[in-house]
């Protein structure tokens, strides 16, 4: 007897959200019924960030390599990683500042929390500074939090070999964590029918509307970010675009196929050898960039945060944007290679900034939809930071046809 294929997870969260619309387009009063299933899972979710946290910022941060040991390859690494995060996550929060999406839909204001007034700057310093790491965690103090794991990941760094042992727990902090969301996640596809229906009930066929112009704005966002930024950038150094878009196709599809950029490392490494980055570069460059140069995944989360700030009604400050702009600039060098793992970080930064965490299962019912396409910029950015930095080391690099796979 044939056995019947195994539905994913990612198609059995789009069905759920499929059903959250039937059913808030028809049956709007049952909506509020099942409401507890999207709390539950919420709850669930609230209460894994901050080892989140911890574990990916102090990993990513202690886990770069010695100060001295990366050099003028460290730094000119992290210039460009900061330059094209900063272009896509201002890309991703002003493409739907201008065209709106959120606007149709009724999450019913902020999750119980009040945004405060905007503070000055002195105010916002020292506010962001915890006098204790045990309280900020208890609190869910997003930024106290990245400020700590921040110091004290360079602390580990700047201790070396001694500090392995604190690096290593909070890499396995992360794993266990992760490991942790994806037994979670089984219950995403009811979180999602439940968060879905709420949802519709409340906006209606407006709702979907800015469901899907969402979707179309973030393929967009994405589209532009290759085709000019990252395209741009290549031609600003001199590469070849036709040479380079030959060897990072198969890398390029084996993300948008698997939606994780972890996947498509083997075909990166060996495709960029390939196109003549020396091994040297790739053996610094790559793993730095895996952490440090998510750009599809810092388009996605400017966008979602905003989306859903319209959607709650929320009208943030431009000092408000600022300090949640910071906030993901940080949190997103955390960001795992592996399917939904921007879910965790904005879970976060909503958690923090008092954004309604019900947001989070309207944005997993379409993830599904845009994860390809932001898992594929995320690849291409990987294999366009090794080859920009190699031209900055060399400036005859790429002018020959001959690759140079020695280093």
């Amino acid at each position: 007897m044939p056995r019947l294929p195994r539905i994913s997870l990612a198609w059995w969260i789009l069905i759920g959200m499929a059903g959250g619309v039937v059913l808030g387009l028809w049956a709007p009063q049952w909506a509020e019924r099942i409401e507890f299933l999207s709390t539950l899972f919420l709850r669930l979710i609230r209460s894994i960030i901050a080892p989140v946290l911890v574990g990916v910022l102090i990993r990513a941060i202690a886990g770069a390599g010695s100060m001295g040991a990366l050099g003028r390859l460290g730094w000119k690494s992290v210039v460009a990683f900061e330059i094209a995060t900063t272009l896509a996550l201002l890309l991703g929060w002003f493409s739907v500042a201008a065209t709106r999406p959120g606007d149709g839909l009724s999450l019913g204001g902020a999750s119980g929390v009040e945004l405060p007034e905007p503070a000055g700057f002195v105010e916002t310093l020292q506010n962001a500074v915890p006098t204790s790491i045990v309280d900020a965690l208890a609190r869910g103090d997003v930024l106290q939090i990245v400020v700590f794991c921040f110091v004290f990941g360079i602390a580990c760094l700047s201790v070396g070999k001694r500090a392995r042992p604190v690096v290593d727990f909070a890499d396995a902090l992360a794993e266990v964590a992760f490991r942790y969301t994806d037994y979670v996640m089984y219950l995403a596809p009811l979180a999602v029918f439940a968060a879905a229906a709420n949802a519709i009930a409340g906006g209606g066929s407006a709702g979907l509307e800015g469901l899907a112009e969402f979707t179309a704005v973030a393929w967009l966002a994405q589209g532009f970010f290759l085709l000019v930024v990252l395209a741009g950038g290549l031609l600003a150094f001199g590469i070849p675009l036709r040479r380079f878009a030959h060897h990072m196709r198969e890398p390029f599809l084996v993300g948008f196929a698997t939606t994780s950029s972890a996947a498509a490392l083997p075909q990166t490494l060996e495709n960029l050898q390939r196109f003549g980055v020396p091994r040297r570069i790739l053996g610094v460059v790559t793993p730095l960039s895996l952490s440090l140069n998510m750009n599809g995944s810092t388009i996605h989360l400017g966008m979602a945060t905003l989306f859903i700030a319209q959607a709650a009604g929320v009208d943030l400050s431009w000092e408000q944007a600022a300090v949640i702009l910071l906030t993901l600039k940080v949190t997103s060098k955390g960001v795992a290679g592996i399917p939904r793992a921007n879910f965790v970080i904005l879970a976060a930064v909503f958690e923090g900034h008092g954004l309604p965490m019900e947001g989070l299962g309207i944005l997993l019912g379409i993830d599904a939809l845009i994860d390809p396409i932001r898992t594929s910029t995320n690849v291409a950015s990987h294999c366009a930071a090794p080859a920009v930095v190699a031209r900055w080391e060399d400036p005859g690099f790429a002018r020959s046809k001959r690759p140079d796979a020695a280093g």
